[in-house]
């Protein structure tokens, strides 16, 4: 019965270190969201132009990381979130992984900002558990700089923008899966939620989310 207990116990224990790995993880995420956002804006002549943020109906935000020799791996972690009738929702949790050929060497840490201009482009990440960037969501490199600001019009479901550290050749998101994290969510949330819930914004925010909700307000 002690061994029984103690095994029992032991399985709890590693699930909670697992669940608050999952929410550390996630706020983490969160965290380096709104990192991004306030990099953008110090650096006015590189930057995504405000009215672009302003007229989003949202954002998702990756940290990717590729590595490779004669092939490469990518992986990545990050959130997406949607504009509301009451303004940002919380975040959703979301992946990207995948294998490339050819020769690629090196290791490349990228931080890509996806600006999802319309409600279709939302409610794809809100409704399905894999949105593939360029494939059922038009894509196109996202206008930069303060030049920009006064010729932006929409051209796609979607823009994209990139900040690359390292040395890495070819870097794209063309063609990139990214998945719905549902157990970081529940870890996160403390409750089985969808994406949907979140990003229709009846999963309120947590005090986690309070940075990436200011940096976001300004749009």
């Amino acid at each position: 019965m002690k061994i029984i207990i103690s095994v029992i116990a032991a399985a709890l224990l590693s699930a909670c270190a697992t669940a608050f790995s999952t929410r550390d993880s996630m706020q983490a995420d969160i965290d380096q969201a709104a990192a991004i956002i306030e990099r953008s804006e110090a650096m006015p002549d590189k930057a995504i132009p405000p009215s672009v943020i302003k007229a989003a109906r949202g954002l998702a935000i990756l940290t990717v990381t590729r590595a490779g020799f004669i092939g490469s791996a990518r992986g990545g972690t990050g959130v997406v979130i949607a504009r509301t009738e009451k303004g940002w929702s919380a975040p959703s949790a979301i992946g990207t992984g995948g294998v490339g050929v050819g020769f690629q060497a090196g290791v490349d840490v990228t931080e890509f900002v996806i600006i999802l201009n319309t409600p279709a482009a939302v409610e794809a990440f809100a409704k399905q558990g894999n949105v593939t960037i360029g494939g059922n969501l038009s894509a196109a490199a996202g206008p930069v700089g303060r030049s920009a600001e006064a010729g932006v019009g929409l051209q796609a479901a979607t823009y994209s923008y990139s900040r690359s550290q390292g040395l890495f050749a070819g870097v794209s998101l063309e063609g990139t899966g990214i998945s719905t994290r549902d157990e970081a969510n529940a870890a996160y949330y403390g409750k089985p939620v969808t994406a949907g819930e979140i990003l229709s914004g009846k999963v309120p925010p947590t005090a986690g989310t309070r940075n990436l909700l200011a940096a976001l307000s300004k749009y």
